[in-house]
């Protein structure tokens, strides 16, 4: 259908501005040579002005950070948007649109509550799609009967759910989200109220059931008889040490699966892979990859969307969406996959952890889009099952979405012992699983190193960021969570560069120039943290010395300083405004983003040289996504939560309290000596190390603080000894 007379399925448009940009961004270059060749043409003699050491590595920072700014104007350059047309997609493939395989991974039920992931699970076999075509499989990579038993009750929900949801047009299709949405309340007030109250009552149901089995920890006697396949679990030893279960459901090749109104329902599998002490089991690339295979047996679906199990379905189109990109006629074949933004449901409205990430989804990821493809982040994203399974791009690729094929020959004819060795602990071994076919292995971030491989073949990716969000989950609701969170990614991404994937070198040829400078930010977020602290905690250790490292206000040196500073923070403030933010949420990002390079960047370099060294191993460490009461009154209240004991706590409160010193002995000197000084030559580092003190405000109002949720005692001691004694040996030194 391509050719002449084509309409296209998908319309990309450029932003507005770009030129405009283009200069301004140019004029801040300039800038920053100036300061560059400012340090470089006013190197200090010693000793009327300190070390030299001091002098070269601020230089060095200062290169590190201009290079880095360079390097993000990469995700800025060539911003492009996506609008579909499923109207025209309908018209054209209404009864040949491919099957689609939705995959949602969960591996914890302590953190992660089976309530949470069957609301996901309800939510995507409610997608406005033929349920003939989807296929919904629920990986529970902690092997509980728990999880198991909530989806065998959500597989009996679903039958009342779904009409429910088509009967009245309902978005979202979570049933927890639904109900506690304003349009829940404007379909009682259309006089629906004993319809609603009717799947209501369903649902609280279901919800006391599984609920009271899950603080049980137990299913009872009575539930187990009734059903045969809790049987499975008699060999359950732990959850590193048990068989492979896999039940289906809901199986759509019988009569009886179908819905309360005799409609067609989608495929509904559990699996939980093998899992063997002398086996690495390789997290959940490991389980996406047993999923891949265990779906080509049973479904097969041209199309895998994956999302995590806190992600819920907010939009019912969204598979109609994805479409739109992947069976366009003329640019079709050369997309592997569709991104989703990642959005989420509980941030606050000033944001207190930055957890939205809302310049990266509403700005830098549109610019990779524009320079060649987005990275796959693991969660809201639709592939095509072929080139997860390592199939490169060429002439050969173009598809006949009518056949509803996939990596298996046999074609779905299979025994269930046969396919629970699909999720065996030994069916990869000798295999390309892991490396050139399915998820690769050996990353914290295997999401992103699976994205960037499968662009390295040729493929091009699709950014989609639509007015309602396609996924909502839940985001970190404690600065520990988001800290541990940031050293994960940013540990994955720096192994991602030092491996032989890296877009820095093996990138050369494969991907474009500007994606590798794109790719090259995220790579080096870890090494951010040397530079960034060396900023944070010299100049004003030198200010407390009354060193002056910066040009006098009355000097044209100044004024590049200057201007690069406002210019740089007055866009950044801006761009957060125009993506939705407030201003204070803007402070916020800024706060979290040096929390993150001088704490979790930290953590994550280190343990990447330790791993390099054979020193450690890689740890996937999953973020909890339940709040205690007294924790989720405090992130409502965006009061910042401390509690715990962490290094991270201990680095990130001596440098509050460095600073803060630093400072105060400053301004005592100065003000005893007239504040001439001070003013003056000083001034940079004055206003440098009052910001980082107005930053570190919540710190200062932690370790005063008298909650749960305070800095705790014993980190406030050791950071205090810290601090002085830095300031006590640099001034003396």
């Amino acid at each position: 259908m391509g050719g002449e007379g084509y309409i296209p399925l998908f319309e990309t448009t450029r932003a507005r501005g770009t030129l405009a940009y283009r200069v301004f961004a140019s004029t801040i270059f300039l800038g920053i040579c100036m300061i560059w060749a400012y340090r470089l043409s006013h190197v200090p003699s010693e000793p009327e002005h300190g070390p030299i050491w001091v002098w070269f590595g601020l230089l060095a920072a200062e290169l590190w950070f201009g290079l880095y700014w360079v390097l993000m104007q990469a995700c800025r350059w060539r911003l492009v948007y996506r609008r579909t047309f499923k109207d025209r997609l309908s018209h054209r493939y209404d009864k040949d649109l491919p099957g689609v395989d939705i995959f949602v991974c969960t591996a914890d039920p302590a953190i992660e509550p089976p309530m949470m992931v069957i609301n996901t699970v309800l939510s995507v076999m409610a997608y406005d799609y033929p349920p003939e075509k989807m296929s919904v499989y629920l990986s529970d990579d902690a092997g509980s009967n728990i999880t198991y038993y909530a989806l065998l009750e959500a597989s009996q929900f679903a039958k009342h759910w779904i009409p429910f949801c088509r009967r009245f047009t309902v978005e979202p299709r979570s049933p927890a989200a639904y109900f506690r949405s304003p349009s829940s309340d404007q379909l009682s007030a259309n006089g629906k109220n004993e319809e609603l109250s009717a799947i209501k009552k369903l649902y609280e149901d279901m919800k006391n059931r599984i609920e009271t089995a899950h603080e049980l920890g137990r299913i009872s006697e009575d539930i187990r008889s009734k059903h045969k396949e809790f049987s499975q679990w008699d060999s359950y030893i732990s959850r590193q040490d048990h068989n492979t279960f896999l039940e289906i459901l809901i199986d759509r090749t019988t009569r009886k699966a179908v819905d309360a109104e005799g409609n067609a329902l989608s495929t509904l599998v559990y699996m939980a892979r093998e899992k063997r002490p002398q086996y690495f089991h390789n997290f959940k690339a490991g389980a996406m990859n047993a999923l891949i295979r265990v779906s080509s047996a049973i479904s097969s679906g041209r199309i895998i969307l994956n999302v995590d199990c806190d992600m819920y379905s907010n939009n019912s189109e969204s598979i109609r969406d994805a479409l739109c990109f992947l069976m366009d006629e003329e640019r079709g074949d050369e997309i592997a996959y569709v991104q989703f933004p990642q959005n989420f449901e509980n941030v606050t409205k000033n944001e207190q952890y930055s957890s939205s990430l809302r310049v990266i989804s509403e700005v830098e990821f549109h610019g990779l889009d524009g320079q060649g493809g987005v990275l796959y982040i693991g969660s809201g994203c639709f592939h095509r099952r072929d080139t997860l399974c390592g199939k490169k791009i060429g002439r050969e690729v173009i598809t006949r979405w009518s056949e509803n094929s996939g990596i298996d020959p046999n074609g779905g004819i299979y025994k269930p012992e046969e396919l629970k060795k699909l999720a065996s602990c030994s069916y990869e071994e000798n295999t390309e699983w892991g490396r050139e076919m399915g998820l690769k292995y050996g990353c914290p971030v295997e999401d992103v190193i699976t994205g960037l491989s499968i662009q390295y073949r040729g493929w091009r990716s699709v950014y989609f960021n639509p007015r309602r969000n396609a996924f909502l989950g839940v985001a970190p609701t404690t600065l520990l969570q988001l800290l541990v969170q940031h050293k994960r990614w940013s540990e994955g991404d720096f192994q991602i560069l030092l491996s032989r994937y890296s877009p820095a070198w093996h990138g050369l040829g494969k991907i474009s120039p500007g994606l590798i400078m794109c790719y090259l930010p995220y790579c080096l977020w870890a090494p951010n943290c040397l530079p960034t602290l060396y900023y944070t905690i010299i100049p004003s250790l030198c200010l407390l010395k009354g060193i002056s490292l910066f040009p006098e206000v009355t000097s044209p040196w100044f004024i590049p300083f200057a201007y690069v500073i406002f210019c740089k923070y007055a866009y950044s403030l801006a761009e957060y405004l125009w993506s939705g933010g407030t201003v204070l949420g803007w402070w916020n990002d800024q706060r979290i983003w040096l929390y993150k390079r001088t704490s979790s960047y930290l953590f994550a370099a280190i343990d990447t040289v330790a791993k390099l060294l054979g020193f450690s191993e890689t740890a996937f460490v999953i973020t909890s996504k339940v709040a205690e009461e007294g924790v989720a009154q405090r992130y409502e209240k965006e009061m910042m939560e401390f509690g715990a004991t962490s290094p991270m706590f201990t680095i990130l409160t001596t440098l509050a309290l460095l600073n803060l010193v630093c400072f105060l002995g400053a301004a005592l000197t100065g003000f005893a000596s007239g504040g001439a000084g001070f003013f003056g030559s000083m001034l940079l580092q004055a206003i440098l190390c009052a910001v980082l003190i107005l930053i570190n405000l919540p710190i200062y109002h932690g370790i005063l603080r008298k909650d749960e949720g305070k800095m705790p005692i014993s980190t406030t001691v050791a950071s205090t000894v810290i601090a002085v004694s830095a300031c006590t040996i640099f001034v003396s030194f």
